[in-house]
């Protein structure tokens, strides 16, 4: 059986325990086996890591030691698939470099804050984690990340909603949704979800269940192969 941790904590203004719950029930109405726990506990197990499909994080802010990352990285290049949105995957852990580099980008401001209302725009309307969704409209905050650009958009939003100092820079379009390999390993965020209620029906929903599950597919594919080719011989966290 596929088999999905889903681990939550950090800032309480995410709603981690009731997002953590959004993803049990998308997962377990698949056939997926979920354990959900609020600790870090399991990212000290690395073979535990190595023997899941899909890692799916919750955690805003919060620290993560180098150990810690180090086993979440060996088992997503062996080809443990990792998943998640919004602030719970992609402003986790904000000293830890390896973690931003695994997941392929950080958040750095979301101007005008919560109740912006911004269009959603898919940009790869025929790959098969958005085929069929179509634009969309969303109230919510509107992500600015830094971003890694090796990652695969699927959706964008057009920057500035609102005036800040960023407006200067004129209009940008800053991915929303993106895939992304770390060695065997598949990856995908969304940037939606900074409330359960904004990913718990719609497009956002039906992204994200296609999104996890298509990172969890990736264990399979990586099997009997090696990650030998990947080394550097001097790298260092």
């Amino acid at each position: 059986m596929t088999r999905a941790l889903i681990t939550w904590g950090g800032w309480p203004g995410h709603e981690p325990d009731r997002v953590a719950e959004v993803f049990r029930r998308m997962l377990e109405a698949e056939g997926l086996e979920v354990r959900v726990t609020d600790s870090l506990d399991m990212f000290d197990d690395p073979e535990g890591l190595r023997s899941l499909d899909l890692i799916v994080p919750v955690w805003t802010m919060s620290e993560l030691s180098r150990e810690r990352a180090t086993n979440v990285s060996e088992a997503v290049a062996r080809g443990t698939g990792i998943a998640g949105c919004h602030g719970g995957m992609c402003d986790a852990f904000r000293g830890n470099p390896l973690w931003q580099f695994i997941t392929g980008g950080q958040w750095v401001a979301h101007p005008g804050g919560d109740g912006q209302r911004y269009t959603v725009r898919i940009t790869q309307p025929d790959h098969e984690l958005v085929q069929g969704i179509g634009d969309f409209e969303v109230t919510t905050e509107q992500y600015y990340l830094h971003v890694d650009p090796a990652n695969r958009i699927l959706a964008t939003t057009t920057f500035p909603t609102v005036p800040w100092y960023h407006s200067s820079n004129g209009p940008v379009q800053m991915p929303v949704a993106w895939t992304r390999a770390w060695g065997l390993g598949r990856v995908y965020y969304n940037a939606l979800g900074h409330k359960a209620d904004v990913i718990a029906g719609g497009a956002p929903f039906e992204m994200l269940r296609r999104g996890l599950l298509w990172a969890a597919q990736g264990k399979a594919q990586a099997e009997g192969q090696g990650v030998d080719r990947f080394q550097s011989p001097g790298s260092h966290w």
